[in-house]
Formats: C-alpha cells, sequence, structure tokens
C-alpha cells in the first residue's frame, strides 16, 4: 500500500516506519494518522515482521509536534475527537506484540514526544531535542504524555516538564531514563539497526510473551505480574522455538528460530 504521510518498509524480518513530512517538521495531522493506524494493522498481521523501527524523514525531526494549523480552530467537541483518535492510534502502536525502537533523529516535541513514550525504548541522535511544550500554548498534552511520561521517568519529574514545558536534550532525556542511548547523527539509524537485527534473531513468540509479560505488570501488583511472568514462562516453551533454543545451547549452537510456532 502507497502512503502520502509515511514510509514503510520490510527487510528481512525488520520494518522501518518513517514519518515523512519534513516540510512541516513530520507534525502529526488526521492524514498521517489515520495512514499511521493502517500501516501499524498491516504490521501486526505480518507474522515475518519481528521489530519496528519509528523515526522521521531529513535531519531536523522525528515529529515536531501536531500540526498547529489543523487544530488552532477546533471546536471543544473536535479537540476531544482529536486527541482520542491520536491516543487510539499511539495505543495501537503500544499494543504491537513486536517490540518498537524509536529512532529520534531531531525534535520529538508533543505528540512526537507522546509517540516515542509508547514505542518499547527511544535511542536518540546526540542532537534530538524532547519536550512537551503544550503549556506554552495554553493547552496540554493530548496524546498520552500526561499518562505515559510519570510512569517512565517518575511524577515529580514529569510534572516539572509538563508544568514548564521545557525542553531537554538528547543527554538530559538519557540522565532522566527517557532515552536508552544517544549516538552521533551520523550513527544513529546504523546503531538502532544493530539492535533491532540482533532482537529480530529470536524468537517470536518469546519476544511477544516478553513485551505483554512487561506491559501487563506495569499497570497491577506485583502478585499479579509474577502470575502473568509465570503463565507465560510455560506457553513459552510450548513453542517450537523454546524446543530450538534449548536444544541448540545444549549443542552447544546458535539456535535459528522459526517464529515460535507451537511444536
Amino acid at each position: 500500500m502507497s502512503y502520502e504521510c509515511i514510509v514503510l518498509t520490510v527487510d528481512n524480518g525488520l520494518a522501518t516506519l518513517t514519518f515523512d513530512r519534513p516540510k512541516a517538521m513530520n507534525a502529526l495531522n488526521g492524514a498521517l494518522l489515520r495512514e499511521l493506524s493502517s500501516a501499524l494493522q498491516t504490521i501486526a498481521a505480518d507474522e515475518e515482521i519481528r521489530v519496528l523501527v519509528l523515526t522521521g524523514a531529513g535531519d531536523k525531526a522525528f515529529v515536531a509536534g501536531a500540526d498547529i494549523k489543523e487544530i488552532q480552530h477546533l471546536t471543544p467537541l473536535a479537540a476531544r475527537h482529536f486527541a482520542q483518535f491520536g491516543q487510539a492510534v499511539i495505543d495501537q502502536l503500544q499494543q504491537l506484540p513486536i517490540p518498537v525502537i524509536a529512532a529520534v533523529n531531531g525534535y520529538a516535541l508533543g505528540g512526537g514526544c507522546e509517540m516515542a513514550l509508547a514505542c518499547d525504548f527511544i535511542y536518540a541522535s546526540e542532537t534530538a531535542t524532547f519536550g512537551l511544550p503544550e503549556i506554552s500554548l495554553g493547552i496540554i498534552p493530548g496524546f498520552g504524555g500526561t499518562q505515559r511520561l510519570p510512569r517512565l521517568i517518575g511524577a515529580n519529574l514529569a510534572r516539572e516538564l509538563i508544568f514548564t514545558g521545557k525542553f531537554l536534550s538528547a543527554a538530559e532525556a538519557k540522565a532522566i531514563g527517557l532515552v536508552n542511548t544517544c549516538l552521533p547523527a551520523d550513527q544513529l539509524m546504523a546503531g538502532v539497526y544493530e539492535v533491532a537485527r540482533n532482537i529480530a534473531r529470536k524468537g517470536r513468540a518469546s519476544l511477544q510473551t516478553a513485551k505483554e509479560a512487561v506491559r501487563q505488570g506495569l499497570n497491577c501488583d506485583l502478585k499479579t505480574g509474577l502470575a502473568i511472568e509465570r503463565d507465560g514462562f510455560a506457553l513459552c516453551l510450548a513453542s517450537s522455538d523454546a524446543q530450538e533454543g534449548t536444544t541448540a545451547f545444549l549443542e552447544k549452537r546458535k539456535a535459528v528460530f522459526n517464529g515460535g510456532r507451537q511444536a
């Protein structure tokens, strides 16, 4: 399927989704969100895709926020619908059964920061900038920022960033746990793809189960989380990937996973 606002490529189990509105700093508008939703459905249905990488076209922005021209004159009801749709699409991203890596190559502000927060982890170029500046526009984050950021970095730091609208450099974002790794701009994608290919070589069943266990566990008490982990561990052992992985270990060779189909 062809898109106008994004580019989706798949190579050997590794999908790359690029936000492609460079003249608008890859800002999120309704058209982009609709295309993103469609692409995420395609990715979720493709059992050959093991990892998704998100990045932005050009060297200035990952996503510089929502398209202000589109939201400026929204009525309260229309604004609620816009936020609801944006939240649904970003939740769709977070719910993907495969690992998702954000390769933040520039500004990740507002909706862009919220998009990155829904990924499993973030790699950033040393020139990247993060922030939720909505308060400076007289509004608040609407695509999940007030909920995901406190869960990731803690409530006090999140409140400071949301209330002040301040920007963070990539190094500052890494220092507070928002970013995993900072790389020189010309090495970002190579570094991300190295990690992505390493993950893609793992068993699909175990990757999916691990992601789901972490996701669910963050929203429940420890006892419930341990039960989720216990059940996931047992289900993994029913997969051909578990048989291959344990056999390869005993035979002192590298495992070759087939996607986790049940034995």
